[in-house]
């Protein structure tokens, strides 16, 4: 969940190198560090943001074409500065970067105490640089031969990036279970642990695998496998564009990301969907979904809006493709011994597609025989690369640590994935397949019509940003919203919030209900509406206030609830894609007023790729 950066080239590495840790400081921003070459291997390292790093080193001689550069989030030892990255071997001639965690660090480090070594950190990142520079002093072999040897060592997840001060144009790099990616350009190469701080530079990527070793020296590239057999490495033309990775104007990538959404969607659908000739094909399914129309049970794995955006798919599978399916916390999935045969598909969702949890979940699955289905939005990341098939969501790089557009993004892909099942099976009738894609062909439109509604959601907003606790309430498609609506809160202002199923208020939840108390009711007019309206006159009751989502031209619900916020009408199926479109507007409001960090919440990262 830290964010690795490193360049050598023929350029000053620590421009590139700063302004990529800024970039990357979605992924941990508890402190920072760079180390660079002159005048010997120099680090510098500082608690808290990027901007606090960098303006420590306003006198520092920063002249370097090759460096490393490091933001963290903690997992061994408290956020201060000894514990910040790159972190020296024992003779300060090495500096090290690594993302994850090695699990048999405490044993590696015992060892190497009783051999004399020194230890300045609390971090299992010191203990990997350590014990490289022990391997190669007690076998006398090169550097890229002792990364070699730790790899087979240690245990645990890692991308790492190290410097050596005898090789003045030599990084070696390594991965297994965190995301590394090479940019290539003329005589240059970039290190990162995702492409946004690439892109400026070069759209030539090559993707690191796992047990894969990358060595750069005198301005070549070569990568090698644990076994040391040379590989060749596949170039990647990305596509992303930098304006992508940029605010555009908006405050914050949170609110940049909610607005992007009618694009994001449309981009979900495009080339995919075509409601005037009743066409509908996913490219990366084709070879499957005969498969997938004939299985008798299918299993989502994913984590926090992702698992939110799998129980919606659940939903929508049920209930048009008439296959059994169940959602599962990927972080849960592994340790429980799922019964998983062959014959049953797994579609595993991630943002990042590099989520640990969902990844390990992927592993123990496809040993079952499962098939796997990835969605995820980063093109080359692990989890599609593990796939035996799958869907990119398209929807562009998002910023902001609380995710918005994914979960539209996936929801989209989702239900795409359902109709088209649910067409190749006959449990859709034409009329209602054709008009499910006029539906979807509307849905971005609809959210731009909701987004209309941030002036009145703002002044909401403000009525409820000193509130201590939230419920939120929905039936049926709307329950996963409910969730989703309150872990946005949480996420980003820090208020607790719950998400129920409606009907589920009655047995425990309506004993929290007084006149401080905020519900918010997703209660659009669907097959469940009345008992909603039922849900919503208890609330009443007991003095909650009641904040609405209602649908467009409702006249019952304004008559009862304190505030509502209204949305186009739509299929049952689809009503997720605009009833979350308020609650992440309502949260971030909330954040805002509260003088929170939108964008940066406090102990979160984007990408989970450590357990």
């Amino acid at each position: 969940m830290c964010g690795i950066v490193a360049y050598v080239g023929h350029r000053e590495a620590y421009p590139i190198i700063i302004k990529g840790l800024k970039r990357l400081e979605y992924r941990g921003y508890d402190s920072a560090g760079v180390a660079l070459l002159n005048d010997g291997l120099n680090v510098y390292k500082k608690k808290g943001k990027v901007k606090d790093l960098e303006d420590t080193l306003t006198e520092a001689n920063l002249t370097s074409t090759i460096g490393i550069g490091h933001t963290r989030w903690a997992t061994h030892g408290e956020p201060n500065d000894k514990n910040a990255h790159p972190h020296y071997s024992s003779n300060e001639k090495l500096a090290i970067i690594h993302n994850g965690i090695i699990e048999n660090y405490d044993s590696i480090k015992k060892n190497l105490i009783k051999k004399g070594h020194v230890f300045y950190s609390d971090t299992d990142s010191e203990v990997f640089i350590h014990f490289i520079e022990d391997i190669q002093k007690n076998t006398g072999c090169l550097l890229e031969e002792a990364v070699r040897l730790a790899m087979k060592e240690v245990v645990g997840a890692y991308a790492i990036v190290i410097m050596d001060a005898t090789n003045p144009s030599q990084l070696i790099a390594a991965r297994k279970g965190s995301p590394l990616v090479i940019g290539v350009g003329e005589g240059e190469f970039f290190f990162a642990s995702d492409a946004t701080p690439i892109i400026e530079y070069t759209n030539e990527v090559i993707y690191l695998n796992d047990y894969e070793l990358a060595v750069v020296r005198d301005g070549e590239l070569t990568v090698k496998n644990i076994d040391n057999i040379l590989q060749s490495p596949y170039v990647q033309t990305l596509e992303l564009e930098l304006e992508a990775i940029e605010k555009g104007g908006f405050e914050h990538f949170m609110l940049k990301e909610i607005y992007e959404q009618p694009r994001s969607v449309a981009d979900c659908m495009r080339g995919r969907v075509n409601a005037d000739s009743g066409h509908l094909v996913l490219g990366g399914l084709r070879d499957y979904i005969d498969k997938l129309a004939k299985t008798k049970r299918i299993v989502i794995v994913a984590c926090g809006t992702s698992w939110h955006a799998g129980l919606v798919g659940e939903y929508i599978f049920e209930e048009l493709a008439r296959i059994n399916v169940e959602v599962e916390y990927a972080s849960e999935f592994r340790y429980r011994n799922p019964i998983i045969k062959e014959g049953d598909f797994v579609i595993a969702i991630s943002q990042s597609g590099e989520t640990a949890d969902t990844l390990a979940a992927i592993e123990l699955a496809k040993s079952k025989g499962a098939t796997i289905i990835g969605v995820c939005n980063v093109v080359g990341a692990s989890i599609p690369r593990a796939s035996h098939a799958g869907a990119y969501t398209h929807a562009g790089p998002e910023i902001g640590v609380a995710s918005t557009k994914a979960f539209t993004a996936q929801v989209t892909v989702l239900a795409l994935m359902a109709i088209a099942v649910a067409r190749k099976k006959g449990t859709l009738h034409e009329d209602t397949f054709r008009r499910l894609l006029f539906e979807l062909e509307r849905i971005p439109s609809k959210i731009e019509k909701v987004l209309q509604a941030d002036e009145k959601i703002k002044v909401i907003a403000e009525q409820f940003k000193d509130a201590r606790n939230f419920i939120y309430l929905g039936r049926g498609y709307n329950f996963p919203v409910a969730l989703e609506g309150a872990l946005k809160l949480k996420e980003i202002s820090y208020i607790h919030a719950e998400g129920y199923p409606a009907a589920e208020m009655k047995h425990g939840p309506i004993a929290l209900i007084d006149e401080e108390m905020p519900v918010v009711f997703i209660a659009t007019k669907d097959s469940s509406y009345e008992k909603v309206v039922s849900n919503i006159q208890e609330v009443k009751a007991r003095k909650g206030k009641v904040i609405a989502i209602v649908t467009e031209g409702d006249k019952l619900i304004p008559t009862m609830a304190d505030y509502t916020i209204e949305i186009p009408a739509a299929h049952d199926a689809l009503i997720p894609l605009l009833a979350t479109i308020p609650l992440q507007l309502l949260s971030y409001h909330i954040a805002v007023l509260r003088g929170c960090n939108v964008d940066q919440p406090r102990n979160l990262a984007k990408s989970v790729t450590v357990e």
